[in-house]
């Protein structure tokens, strides 16, 4: 049973094969056509997903769609009038492209399924899922767990922002939801738009801002903006907000709540700034750690999964595991929108189809996430000629130590190998890569690299075996979704009183710095040799010269450009920056090497994210 699952026309489109429970493929749209949060309709990854997967069209038996685009068109009439007047201007916006475009999707996307196979009879095949199934399908049913509570937060699906639900075996049951308006996902985007970042990109910069502040705010937001209860349900006093009767998330009060506007994303982020950061920041962890406490007195049940955009808050992830009330957390690692093409795929697998559900209770079916397209190698060659790179082959052995070496002498690597990530993080596949224990490195990757602010920190990536040695975490995290502080014995005593703000940055944390927040933490990324043999092997060639089974790990792209696909997308990005080194398969070239006119400005080259 062959199942095409879709995500399409918010923010993060995406297409997704699963066969008979094992998922074949899965790609995000923005990947293919290099616009960052793509939300159109996933031709190019449909197509890319068949290719993946060797299957004809013919041979799609269902496909179904991530959400009922009816029912959340009920909503927004639904708050447009319950708002009136105040909605009336959003209406008046946004009702022309719903009538227009939205509200027939069924059509539009049968359509658009009929340019790329007219002689199939997409309608007989056409299902649709609803958004948090979708997301807790995602979460439950690749979990390696025969029974899990699942829980979901995001900013908002057809009605739903957060729902409790419990899955066994092939089925799930969803017990409880909280409804629209009042969501924890747009609460943080609120704060996220007030701190002067765009909604549903710039949550990841608050998070990363909060280390920097103090959570000064935390008795206004409580008093004010959320009546949390202790069973963790909430309810927001909307009077502050402007997203269900604007075209912005807040209001003049909200603004007059905190004594200042929201800022320009163009100022320097103050002081103000990053103590908002780490009110909400504190605000969403107590909500989230009342309702996990909660459920897990009201189930019993010991394993938990989580899906939705708030689940890709690590920090708070870090919380949950911290606290100890379940053996085993999973965190899908396509949290977003793109997740939810593959929960859809899944929940029409096992709730639609009835195909039985194989688990494996030592590995999770995500295979690494890595489930996108792969280039051989003499396709990878072609590709590089093509755009006029010069390299150099290496055997297997050869190219691992030879890029370890030049990764202990600091330089930057941009590393290309395998199958593309699923979801927001490069994971070894499309990576750029650095030594851990350069002091200068974190502040050299922001700045000449990755073109971003300077406080934004970075992941490592550390071999699962050394992890207990390394951090604060004795579990696996393969995703890099859990956040985790440095063992005290490789952390350096600093002058805490003294550093205020960004001046903290210039202060050596540990032995591995440029992947020690302010705080010591890490978003910690496990490497496993069955998942990721190749990547592994690098790293522990980087161990053997080092004496650090670590290296700094960030997603292949600069600010505001999705993560690279293609060769040529590698080395476009790699002659853009001031990246050192590209390790394309076993290709390998330095940028000293390439024709200087070749050279591109990816500095100004995408927008701000």
């Amino acid at each position: 049973m062959n199942i095409l699952g879709i995500s399409a026309y918010y923010h993060d489109s995406a297409a997704v094969i699963v066969s008979d429970g094992k998922i074949l493929a899965a790609v995000q749209e923005e990947r293919l056509t290099r616009k960052k949060h793509d939300a159109s309709f996933p031709i190019n990854a449909i197509k890319q997903c068949l290719t993946i997967s060797k299957l004809s069209y013919d041979e799609i038996d269902s496909v179904i769609f991530y959400e009922k685009p009816f029912l959340k068109f009920k909503r927004l009439c639904s708050t447009y009038l319950g708002f009136s007047p105040l909605g009336f201007k959003s209406f008046r916006k946004a009702a022309p492209i719903w009538l227009g475009n939205k509200l027939f999707q069924k059509r539009n996307i049968l359509k658009a399924l009929t340019t790329l196979c007219p002689k199939t009879n997409w309608s007989d095949k056409l299902l649709f899922s609803e958004h948090h199934l979708s997301h807790a399908a995602s979460a439950f049913f690749p979990s390696p767990f025969e029974e899990a509570v699942i829980l979901t937060m995001d900013g908002v699906g057809e009605w739903a922002t957060a729902s409790l639900a419990i899955g066994r075996g092939d089925c799930i049951d969803i017990l409880k939801e909280i409804h629209f308006p009042h969501s924890l996902g747009l609460l943080y985007s609120a704060f996220t738009y007030y701190s002067g970042f765009k909604v549903n990109s710039g949550e990841y910069k608050l998070m990363g801002l909060a280390p920097y502040g103090m959570p000064k705010y935390v008795d206004i937001i409580r008093r004010h903006l959320i009546d949390v209860k202790e069973d963790g349900s909430f309810r927001l006093d909307l009077s502050y907000f402007n997203y269900c009767s604007g075209l912005t998330m807040i209001n003049k009060r909200f603004e007059r709540l905190f004594g200042q506007p929201a800022r320009n994303s163009s100022e320097p982020v103050s002081q103000f700034f990053m103590d908002i950061a780490a009110s909400i920041q504190a605000v969403v962890e107590e909500v989230v750690l009342k309702i996990v406490r909660n459920i897990s007195e009201e189930t019993k049940i010991k394993n938990l999964c989580l899906a939705g955009g708030v689940a890709l808050n690590c920090v708070m992830n870090g919380k949950i595991i911290k606290i100890g009330l379940f053996e085993n957390v999973w965190v899908q690692p396509a949290s977003g929108d793109s997740g939810g093409a593959l929960g859809a795929a899944l929940a029409a697998t096992y709730m639609y189809h009835r195909i039985p559900r194989k688990i494996d209770s030592d590995r999770d079916a995500m295979q690494g996430a890595l489930l996108g397209p792969a280039f051989s190698q003499t396709q990878i060659e072609q590709d590089l000629r093509e755009v006029g790179a010069y390299f150099k082959n290496l055997d297997d052995d050869v190219l691992i130590d030879r890029t370890a070496s030049l990764l202990s002498e600091g330089n930057v690597v941009g590393w290309f190998q395998g199958r593309m990530e699923y979801g927001p993080r490069a994971l070894g596949g499309r990576s750029i890569l650095a030594d851990p224990r350069s002091v200068e490195m974190q502040k050299s990757l922001n700045l000449k690299i990755k073109y971003r602010e300077s406080f934004r920190p970075f992941a490592p990536s550390i071999l699962r075996e050394h992890v207990s040695e390394w951090f604060e975490l004795n579990c696996e995290s393969p995703y890099m979704l859990l956040v985790a502080n440095v063992s005290e014995k490789h952390r350096k005593k600093t002058d805490a009183s003294e550093a205020m703000g960004l001046d903290k940055l210039r202060e050596v944390r540990s032995d591995i710095p440029a992947v020690t927040h302010v705080d010591y933490s890490a978003r910690v990324q496990t490497v496993d040799k069955q998942v990721n043999p190749r990547y592994h092997a690098l790293i522990s060639s980087f161990s053997e010269i080092s004496n650090c089974p670590i290296l700094v790990n960030t997603s292949f792209n600069v600010r505001g450009e999705p993560i690279v696909c293609t060769p040529q997308d590698a080395f476009k990005c790699f002659m853009g920056t001031e990246m050192d080194v590209l390790v394309v398969g076993n290709c390998i070239m330095s940028k000293s090497e390439q024709d200087s006119a070749l050279r591109l400005d990816y500095k100004n080259h995408f927008a701000l994210d």
